[in-house]
């Protein structure tokens, strides 16, 4: 099938593809899938249907008795099934058929009767240019018309029998609505394909557009947890020299070096994040508001509660605080999943699994079938993409699935040291 691009062809264009054998199949519909191959299913029934009244036509209204008329009739028949494949071709092939036909009835045409085209002939004509016309540009479709007209022309002008009536007029309708037709269903499925190809970029954009604010709000976030050390090295750095006695020039200028590189990329570190803060100030990532940690985890329960959900909470293992960064992580996959279940799932039972191991931290967030429809939602729908984007920063991994009894559940595990924390920091919090 031509593209759109290909709908502003030229003179040489246009002759180009009316001289082309190339193969273009007819695409099957693509709903419903029970119909895909109907019409190609039709067109056989036609090919058969022409074929057969051309034979019968010859017969009976010509009373034309020649054998030839067995192949004239194939031909007719098979030039409308090789157009489901090679459309110009097979219309080539029909208008020289008709051009047989023309010959082979010509001495027996009588007093009324039309010709160069028998009174069937432009109707058995007219699927090869409708055929035609679903495949190629606009201007292709008219060359094939014109062409068509022009041949009948210059035969009634040229052989046309004394007593024959003009079949012209009413083959240039014929065939000018077949074009029509073809030109409106082919504008038609360019349009629906565009669509669906503008929906499909639509959607991936959409996806990415969801994907890069996540990003950005983690980072938002994580400025504070990144300051506060930067802070932390600084501060330590500058307060070093007091604590030895009659500390050396070296480990005074080492340190000194220490702090101003931490001040540095601390001010780098502000102008960068801070763009990114600054789009959104009432965003809980401002500086004025603390990064929520696992501590918290009570009160975020009982405003879900308040809200209408059952919840219950189970914390396994030896509660212990955890880096900032897995601290912060784990609160926003818990309170994400619980607003999911107030969103998706009203009425439901939430059970809130908290699980300190060795060297992991493991989450369970999971809710019963809701007990009533839920309302529409005005997210994006891009919750999962956030939780699993802040579980994969730390090297972590989260799942999410239905579970048999109809609810939802979500779990993740986040290694308490993520992966690029330096063997200082491990200790520390040891």
């Amino acid at each position: 099938m031509a593209s759109p691009e290909q709908d502003g062809l030229g003179v040489r264009g246009v002759a180009r593809q009316l001289f082309t054998l190339r193969r273009d199949p007819l695409p099957p519909m693509r709903r419903p899938r029970w119909l895909a191959r109907l019409p190609h299913g039709l067109i056989v029934y036609a090919a058969v249907f022409f074929g057969f009244m051309t034979s019968a036509q010859l017969q009976d209204h010509y009373r034309v008795h020649d054998p030839r008329i067995v192949v004239l009739s194939l031909f007719t028949g098979f030039s409308i099934v090789a157009a489901m494949f090679r459309p110009i071709a097979a219309w080539w092939l029909g208008l020289v058929t008709a051009g047989f036909v023309a010959a082979t009835i010509h001495g027996d045409v009588g007093q009324g009767q039309s010709w160069p085209w028998t009174p069937l002939g432009p109707f058995a004509f007219a699927p090869l240019v409708l055929l035609v016309a679903l495949r190629v540009p606009p201007k292709v479709t008219a060359a094939v018309i014109g062409v068509s007209v022009a041949c009948t022309g210059v035969a009634e002008a040229l052989f046309r029998p004394e007593r024959s009536q003009s079949s012209a007029i009413g083959a240039l309708l014929v065939f000018g609505f077949a074009g029509l037709l073809g030109y409106a269903l082919r504008a038609t499925r360019l349009a629906r394909s565009q669509l669906v190809a503008q929906e499909s970029l639509t959607e991936e954009e959409r996806a990415r557009r969801t994907l890069l604010e996540e990003r950005s709000r983690i980072a938002r976030e994580l400025h504070d947890v990144v300051a506060h050390h930067m802070s932390v090295i600084s501060i330590q750095a500058q307060v070093a020299p007091h604590l030895v006695e009659n500390p050396s020039e070296e480990l005074k200028e080492n340190l000194a070096g220490i702090r101003e590189n931490a001040l540095e990329a601390l001010t780098e570190l502000r102008r960068v994040l801070g763009v990114l803060r600054s789009e959104q100030a009432g965003d809980p990532a401002d500086p004025h508001h603390p990064q929520p940690t696992l501590a918290e985890l009570d009160g975020l329960v009982d405003n879900v509660r308040g809200a209408g959900l059952e919840v219950t909470q189970e914390v396994a293992g030896i509660r212990r605080p955890l880096t900032p960064g897995v601290e912060l992580t784990a609160y926003r996959i818990v309170q994400e999943a619980l607003s999911n279940c107030l969103r998706h799932a009203p009425g439901s039972r939430v059970e809130v699994g908290i699980a300190y191991g060795p060297r992991d931290l493991h989450l369970c967030i999971a809710n019963s079938a809701p007990t009533r429809p839920a309302p529409p939602s005005p997210g994006a729908g891009h919750g999962l993409l956030g939780m699993r984007e802040r579980a994969g920063m730390l090297g972590g991994e989260l799942a999410a699935g239905p579970r048999p009894d109809g609810g939802y559940e979500v779990s993740a595990v986040l290694p308490m040291d993520p992966p690029g924390r330096s063997s200082y920091e491990t200790k520390k919090d040891a």
